[in-house]
């Protein structure tokens, strides 16, 4: 186990953490700041494309962030006609998000730029590194809903 009261071992995990997810949203960035949009709606069609018409509640949930904070860039999504926001059947004022045939394809193409760069470095890293990854990264997400229900 790696010390991390050492300084140096410390700035050395955080400085990986801090440029390897700048090289998994580089590319990601580039394609979106092409329309004009950024990282938060990417993470907005992310969820999107994991969750087929979740709620507009749901998405809140999910990313963390207020309605006021989620309404402007879901808004420029519908409006550049990427993503389609219905009511729902069941409960008029309920809204349920999806893509447009656009936006499944952007949503794609950004998917598949992070997916090259995770083939790339999980094949160089090993499966027992790999391994190790998911186990850091589901326990970074463990403490931050933690962390969610607590505030």
């Amino acid at each position: 186990m790696l010390d991390l009261k050492n300084p140096s071992i410390q700035q050395a995990a955080m400085e990986a953490f801090f440029f390897g997810y700048q090289a998994f949203t580089s590319k990601p960035d580039e394609i979106l700041a092409r329309r004009g949009l950024s990282r938060v709606h990417h993470r907005i069609l992310f969820f999107i494309a994991k969750y087929p018409g979740l709620s507009v509640k749901e998405l809140l949930g999910y990313l963390g962030v207020t309605k006021q904070a989620l309404n402007t860039p879901l808004r420029q999504l519908v409006e550049l006609k990427l993503v389609e926001s219905v009511a729902a059947s069941d409960d008029k004022r309920k809204r349920m998000l999806g893509f447009t045939s656009e936006g499944a394809k952007l949503e794609q193409a950004l998917r598949r730029e992070q997916a090259r760069l995770l083939q790339r470095a999980f094949g160089e890293a090993g499966e027992e590194a790999v391994r190790g990854w998911l186990e850091v990264n589901q326990a970074l997400c463990t403490a931050r809903q933690g962390d969610a229900s607590e505030g």
